[in-house]
C-alpha cells in the first residue's frame, strides 16, 4: 500500500456491479468518499447503467478498473469467482476484499498469490438499505490499515464485526447472511394466518410488518435479551402464552436449530464446490 494511500482516501475498485456493490458505492458516496476514488467493472453494460448518475468511473474490463486501486472489492457470484480472480492482474500492494459467499481465503490466495492481503466478508441483504450486518476476517498479510479500509467499506452499508476465525463465517452465513429470509418467511406466514382469521391482506400486512419492526427495535434498544422480552409480554394463561404453547409443542426451537445447521453445512459445501482444487 502506498504512502499516499495512508494519508488520503483509498481508491476502491469494485469487480462486479450487482446490487450489493451498488449499495456499498451509494453508502460510500453518502459519506466522505469522492466519486473519483471509486470505479466499477462489469462485462454487462446494462449492469453499469445505474452507476452513471453517481459519477463513478465504469469499465467493462476488470483490469482497467483495478489499475492503481488501493482496494479491490470482489463482488461476484461464487460460481464465477475462480475465473474472475485468476484473470485479475492484482499486485501484492492491493487489498482484496471479497464479499463472494463461501469462497475461502485459501482459494483466494491460490488464485492470486500467497502474499496477497485479503479480507473475507459476509454481508446480508439489508445492506441494500444501509441496514446490513457484515462479519469480516483478515488473513495474516493484512495490516491494521488494510483492516480499517475493509471495515470502512462495509460500514457504508450497515454495521460490522470482526470474527476470530474464518470458520466462524460459515456460522455467520447461517445466522445473519441467510437470516433475513427466515424473518421474511415468518412475516409471510403471519400475514397468511391473519387473512385466515378474517383480516384483509392489507391490514394483516401492516400489522405484521410494524410488529416485526417494533419488536426488532425493542430488542436492539433495550438491555434485555430477547428471552426476557418474550417473557415480559407473555402473561400466564393469556393469548400470547396460548400461541407460544403451540410453537413450543411444534418444536419451533428445534426447527430453527436444524434450519441453521443446514445453512451452515451448505456454506461449507459451497466453499468445496466453488473453491480452489487441492
Amino acid at each position: 500500500m502506498s504512502q499516499d494511500a495512508e494519508s488520503s482516501q483509498p481508491t476502491i475498485a469494485f469487480v462486479g456491479a450487482g446490487n450489493m456493490a451498488f449499495s456499498l458505492v451509494q453508502g460510500l458516496l453518502a459519506g466522505t468518499t469522492l466519486p473519483a476514488s471509486l470505479s466499477v467493472a462489469d462485462p454487462f453494460p446494462e449492469a453499469l447503467a445505474k452507476y452513471t448518475a453517481t459519477g463513478v468511473a465504469t469499465f467493462e474490463q476488470n483490469d482497467a478498473a483495478i489499475l492503481g486501486a488501493d482496494v479491490v472489492v470482489l463482488a461476484v457470484k461464487p460460481q464465477v469467482a475462480a475465473a474472475v480472480v485468476r484473470d485479475l492482474n492484482l499486485t501484492c500492494n492491493q487489498l482484496l476484499v471479497s464479499i463472494a459467499a463461501g469462497i475461502s481465503l485459501t482459494s483466494l490466495a491460490a488464485w492470486t498469490t500467497s502474499s496477497q492481503p485479503i479480507v473475507r466478508c459476509m454481508p446480508n441483504t439489508p445492506a441494500l438499505l444501509g441496514a446490513g450486518m457484515s462479519a469480516l476476517f483478515a488473513n495474516q498479510k493484512c495490516s491494521e490499515l488494510h483492516r480499517a479500509f475493509a471495515a470502512n467499506i462495509l460500514k457504508a452499508a450497515g454495521k460490522t464485526l470482526w470474527v476470530e476465525s474464518e470458520s466462524e463465517l460459515d456460522a455467520v452465513t447461517a445466522v445473519s447472511g441467510s437470516g433475513p429470509a427466515y424473518f421474511f418467511h415468518l412475516m409471510e406466514t403471519m400475514i397468511e394466518a391473519g387473512e385466515a382469521l378474517g383480516l384483509t391482506r392489507e391490514v394483516a400486512t401492516k400489522l405484521t410488518l410494524q410488529t416485526a419492526s417494533g419488536a426488532a427495535l425493542m430488542a436492539c434498544q433495550t438491555s434485555d435479551d430477547p428471552g426476557t422480552l418474550r417473557q415480559n409480554v407473555t402473561s400466564p394463561g393469556g393469548t400470547t402464552a396460548a400461541a407460544l404453547d403451540v410453537m413450543i409443542a411444534a418444536d419451533l426451537r428445534g426447527t430453527v436449530h436444524r434450519a441453521l445447521n443446514a445453512a451452515h453445512s451448505r456454506s461449507i459445501s459451497l466453499a468445496q464446490e466453488f473453491g480452489a482444487e487441492t
